[in-house]
Order: C-alpha cells, then structure tokens, then sequence
C-alpha cells in the first residue's frame, strides 16, 4: 500500500470506488485520511461474506464476525475523520451507522459523505462527539453492536476519555474493531493496560490484513468486552 498526501485518496471497495478529499494543510488531524482507516477498511474487504450465510465458512475464520447481512448490526465509528473507514464499512453491509467526530472535523466528513454519495446511494448519519461527553454518548443511544476506530490513539490526554467512550459504546456481546498504529510511546502504554483491564483482546495476524493494504506499521485488533466478573 502506498501512502500519499495528496488532496484526494481513491479507495476501491468491491465494485464501488471512494474518492476522500482531504486537507492536510488544516490545523485538525481529522482532515487527512490515515492509512489505519485504509487498512482496517480493506481488511474487512477481505474477510466480509459478499452475501448471506447461513453457515460460517472454514475458510474464513472471520465468517461469523463480519458477516454484516444476516443480522441488523448497529454501529458507530469513532474520529471518523474524513470518513474513509465509516463509508466502507458502510459499503460492506454494515447499513446501521453512525460517524463521529469533534466539530472541527464535521466539515470535512461532512463533504466527504456528500462527495461520495452517488456511490453510497444515501447520506450517511453524522453526529459530534467528544470523547469525554457523557451527554453526547448518551444521545447516540448505545450500545451499539459494532464500534469502529482507526488511528485515534495519539494524545496521552485523551486515552482515558476513548477507553471510557469504547466502554460506554460497545454492547456486551458487541466487538471494537480497532485500526492501530503506535504514534506516541506514552499513549500506547496507557492505553493497553486501560484497554486490558476492560477488553478481551485479539491481534489479527498480519498475513490476515489485505495483501495490498498491508502498511507494515499499521495493526487490527478485535475488543469484546470482559465478563463481568473478569474485569479487575
């Protein structure tokens, strides 16, 4: 996979094509298209049926997990940004959902969804979110089936406040699927041990990733939450 900072990103997704303007001249991360949303898109391309089944394949040990048709899933993505992850998720059968980011970023996910939607046939649902909001997380009406977060582990600051949003979002059967990059040592360590000490964890093997997508830096990971008794 190449990365480039140019003012657009084309993202095949099956048969259809996104096309994300960004602006990384802005003063806000959320206006550029990080590759983990790239990745984490395409890994689900990967591994998401095309269609209904009624039987998880053997073939495909994230059958179960991504098969986004047979039940009405809802979801909500996390610092969606310019919306890459959120509208191929989207794209893939996972129809319920919601894109979420500070206001400072609306605009561009806002354009973005506008951009795109002769291809995703609708206007996808937006809403701001900080973090740290209970109010906000509150109005989103969670929990939700299927949170989605790439590259949002940056700010030692604001580890807490996205552990705590994961927490509050994600259903108790539900899964977090998690597109990472390390961007800052201190927020790494913090965030993996708040993580751990609420979420189940699973690194998915980088020979799993999209051969094409397959930024040497960048992981996926799967959260479900602890049982209750589990949670130290």
């Amino acid at each position: 996979m190449k990365f480039t900072d140019s003012p657009v990103i084309e993202l095949p997704v099956r048969d259809a094509l996104l096309s994300i303007q960004q602006d990384n001249g802005s003063m806000h991360v959320g206006t550029s298209v990080w590759p983990c949303s790239l990745v984490l898109a395409k890994f689900v391309e990967r591994w998401a049926p095309p269609r209904p089944t009624t039987q998880p394949s053997d073939s495909n040990p994230y059958s179960r997990l991504l098969d986004f048709h047979n039940t009405r899933r809802r979801a909500v993505e996390l610092g969606a940004g310019c919306g890459a992850a959120g509208m191929a998720f989207y794209l893939l059968g996972l129809t319920d959902i919601i894109l979420t980011d500070i206001s400072p970023v609306m605009p561009a996910l806002k354009r973005n969804l506008k951009r795109n939607k002769p291809v995703l046939n609708k206007a996808l649902k937006t809403s701001v979110l900080y973090w740290n909001n209970q109010d906000q997380i509150k109005a989103l009406n969670p929990p939700f089936d299927v949170v989605i977060a790439a590259d949002v582990v940056y700010i030692e600051e604001s580890v807490g406040q996205l552990v705590g949003a994961m927490e509050a979002l994600v259903a108790d059967d539900g899964v977090v699927l998690l597109g990472y990059q390390l961007r800052s040592p201190e927020a790494h360590k913090l965030f993996w041990e708040m993580s751990e000490k609420v979420f189940e964890i699973e690194k998915v093997p980088h020979e799993d990733l999209h051969p094409d997508y397959g930024y040497e830096e960048t992981d996926v990971y799967i959260f479900k939450k602890k049982k209750k008794e589990n949670v130290e």
